[in-house]
């Protein structure tokens, strides 16, 4: 492996934010001994916010950059990186975060829970939670996968009613692996299958019947399973989509169709030129303008909650290039079986994006490489906070349901279940 100093550390800074991760509740425990709103609380809360430790890191090491290379090749490289998923990801959240999107779901969803609850005599909590699950996780083939992250996480949000430590790293576990795979569908949706679609050639139909139908399989089993095991745990600590409108509906005013078909118009807009970083932000804009006037139909705008996700996502970038002189020839020196397993295990410490995207550099890779390679880093996409960028944008969401913060090593255990499904219906089926 060649490499020069400069990529060494930027491998170096990457591994610190790494393990930076895995510190955070800590940091946020010894944030406490100090007086609130001192200089060392404010200081430790802020390295306790895992949205903004690779931020964090990334600025440091540009600094390190800019004094070894000069400001002008620093300019150079970062305007040689592509920022549009931060900022994608930043107007999904808050246009789906949004009071008209987040009815019109739970309408949908509780339309086809009923169907569910009619056909198969099941309780309304675990079928609503199934449902929210499978379909939630599964629509991200189509809305993109962050904005099935932000819909989704935002149901079981107002479903889950009281803390149970246990139930909710199950819960976000099972939700990160779902929605990982569950943008199998199509080719251009899921980013570790998007970054690598148009170069091998992957259509519709090629992505449909080598992914597709074994992540939905995947997506049903882990939910059902879920479901099955803390049954008990959801009927005494969440209440069904259909309590959670009737508490709404008392509270706020009715929205009229009309403002709920022009916030589905903006979102489809944005959906639509995702890849255009102009044009979607400029939709993104006047969707901004409409929010305003319409305010009587809103929440608060959750801007400083997609900021920080798109934050996070923006450092993971700032390292990505520099990973590339020991990923690309690790990844081209195995097999078919030893890919799809290392594919999963770097998954949990780089994003699976930029995984794949590397992978996608690596010249010769056979077909059944190239299967192993995208196959194994979506099934690792719920291990952790980092290995898949909307991730992030539903441990956002939750983030109050972990008292301390997130304990990076209880979501990997969580998660070890879902991912091992994932894991045998994308290689063994």
């Amino acid at each position: 492996m060649q490499y020069t100093t400069i990529e060494l550390l930027g491998t170096i800074f990457f591994g610190l934010a790494v393990i930076h991760t895995f510190m955070v509740g800590k940091i946020l425990q010894w944030s406490h001994h100090f007086p609130k709103h001192s200089a060392w609380n404010s200081i430790l809360h802020l390295l306790g916010e895992i949205e903004a430790v690779f931020a964090i890191w990334a600025g440091l090491f540009m600094a390190v950059y800019i004094a070894m290379e000069g400001w002008g090749e620093a300019i150079k490289y970062q305007t040689s990186l592509n920022f549009v998923e931060p900022f994608f990801i930043f107007a999904i959240m808050v246009v789906c975060s949004t009071r008209p999107i987040l009815a019109a779901a739970r309408h949908g969803i509780l339309f086809l829970s009923s169907l569910f609850q009619k056909l198969f005599k099941t309780p309304a909590i675990h079928t609503d939670l199934f449902v929210v699950l499978v379909i939630g996780s599964l629509s991200g083939s189509f809305i993109t996968e962050p904005a099935a992250m932000t819909v989704t996480a935002f149901m079981l949000n107002s479903m889950l009613q009281k803390e149970s430590s246990k139930l909710i790293y199950a819960l976000i576990a099972v939700l990160f692996v779902n929605v990982s795979i569950g943008g199998a569908l199509t080719p251009f949706a899921a980013p570790p299958i998007l970054m690598v679609a148009s170069k091998w050639n992957w259509d519709f139909t090629f992505v449909l019947t080598h992914f597709g139908w074994k992540s939905a399989v995947a997506v049903t089993l882990n939910a059902l399973l879920l479901v099955a095991v803390f049954r008990k745990e959801f009927s005494q600590n969440c209440i069904t989509l259909r309590e959670v409108e009737t508490r709404l509906s008392g509270a706020q005013a009715p929205i009229p169709a009309g403002v709920t078909l022009v916030h589905l118009l903006f979102l489809a807009g944005i959906v639509i030129t995702g890849h255009y970083q102009n044009a979607f932000l400029g939709i993104f804009l006047l969707f901004l303008g409409v929010a305003s006037v319409t305010q009587r139909y809103q929440d608060a705008l959750r801007l400083k909650e997609s900021l920080l996700v798109s934050l996070f996502l923006g450092g993971i970038i700032q390292f990505g290039a520099f990973q590339k002189w020991w990923l690309a020839p690790l990844l081209g020196g195995m097999s078919d079986l030893l890919l799809f397993k290392g594919a999963v295990g770097l998954t949990a410490i780089t994003d699976n994006a930029a995984l794949t995207y590397l992978g996608s550099q690596v010249e010769g890779l056979s077909d059944s490489s190239k299967y192993a390679l995208v196959a194994g880093a979506i099934a690792g996409g719920g291990l952790t906070i980092i290995a898949n960028a909307p991730n992030a944008a539903g441990y956002s969401i939750l983030s109050h349901k972990f008292p301390g913060g997130i304990k990076p090593l209880n979501l990997l255990i969580a998660a070890l279940i879902p991912t091992a499904i994932a894991i045998f219906c994308l290689w063994v089926l």
